[in-house]
């Protein structure tokens, strides 16, 4: 066997291994009707000011083809903001692989569990409205986050009388599945936007700013990470909750942006030649009946009717500015940031 045999077969091989991850990992994420969980852990204990690396450990349970099953996880809490202002703020779950072999988590070592901030009645309808954001962008870009939507009955110990919840929330795919799947990696350091690849940069900008989302940089990785793929550098947004999208009753306003709601839009996106503002204009044009009749299809799971309609109207006028010239032009390509 010859150099080139072997080089030729040690990338065959390479490749089949990307393939059987993404495999595994995907498993999870394919059937996309909620899973039913149950979880308990002291919300206290999970929000311990301690480093990245401390874990609490609990059992959760998971409905799987008509069966319980329980599986160990390891379990971190995420955000700073969110620990301080949240009743349950969301999490990092990790799953040894002596735990998830086999099962349907088969290949997710590390997820990210999203749950409602606070105990409030709109808590799990402003999950749903993240999680259809998250929806929205796989149409909008082929570099996006498997989702995956569960119904939780969280119980936490108070004592001798524990409080049960029931809790709507959805799991993430870590950002190395995402990396893997395009036979790209993450990158871990800063960046300036311009470097990054013209298309996917501006199909991501113009999804901020349909959610109306300032809570964001791509520079500093914050609320996205970046992917390196076929010497392409790719912004990989997450965290919409923070948004006029969502408009929760916790959100915070950059004031310094001349903003005073989380619904008024501002584009933050970075100048780019013409053609690509065109380009993916025509691209948000044409998928405008899917992407509304995407949003749509959630009506009914909303318990409040009101939290529904005002997403859907925040939708449509995001579609007003894009329809009209002299609006795109003003607030958005006229707006595109040169430093």
């Amino acid at each position: 066997m010859n150099k080139q045999t072997i080089t030729a077969f040690i990338l065959f091989l390479t490749a089949m291994l990307h393939a059987q991850n993404a495999q595994k990992s995907d498993k999870l994420f394919e059937d996309q009707s909620p899973m039913e969980l149950k979880l308990s852990y002291s919300n206290k204990d999970l929000n311990k000011n301690t480093d990245d690396s401390t874990f609490i450990t609990t059992s959760m349970g998971y409905l799987h083809e008509g069966k319980w099953n329980e599986i160990e996880v390891n379990l971190r809490a995420r955000g700073n903001f969110r620990r301080n202002q949240c009743y349950f703020p969301p999490v990092k779950m990790k799953i040894k692989k002596s735990q998830y072999s086999e099962t349907i988590f088969d290949g997710n070592k590390t997820m990210k569990l999203v749950l409602p901030c606070k105990i409030e009645s709109e808590n799990n309808d402003n999950i749903l409205q993240e999680f259809i954001a998250y929806k929205i962008y796989e149409q909008v870009s082929p570099f996006h986050f498997k989702t995956k939507r569960v119904n939780i009955e969280f119980t936490e110990p108070k004592g001798n009388n524990d409080k049960v919840f029931q809790l709507k929330g959805f799991l993430i795919e870590d950002d190395k599945r995402v990396a893997d799947r395009h036979e790209g990696k993450v990158m871990e350091r800063f960046i300036h936007p311009m470097a990054m690849q013209h298309t996917t940069s501006v199909q991501n900008a113009f999804f901020q700013y349909l959610l109306g989302n300032t809570d964001f940089s791509v520079a500093y990785q914050h609320n996205g990470k970046l992917l390196y793929v076929k010497k392409e550098i790719i912004p990989l947004p997450y965290d919409f909750d923070m948004t006029g999208w969502v408009n929760p009753s916790y959100a915070t306003v950059n004031s310094t942006l001349g903003i005073q709601s989380v619904q008024d839009r501002v584009y933050r996106g970075f100048k780019r030649e013409q053609q690509y503002f065109d380009a993916v204009r025509a691209e948000f044009i044409e998928k405008k009946t899917s992407l509304l009749d995407l949003v749509a299809s959630f009506e009914s799971e909303f318990s409040d009717p009101k939290e529904f309609e005002n997403m859907f109207e925040f939708m449509k006028a995001f579609y007003e500015v894009l329809e009209d010239d002299s609006k795109f032009e003003q607030k958005i390509v006229a707006q595109a940031r040169t430093k």
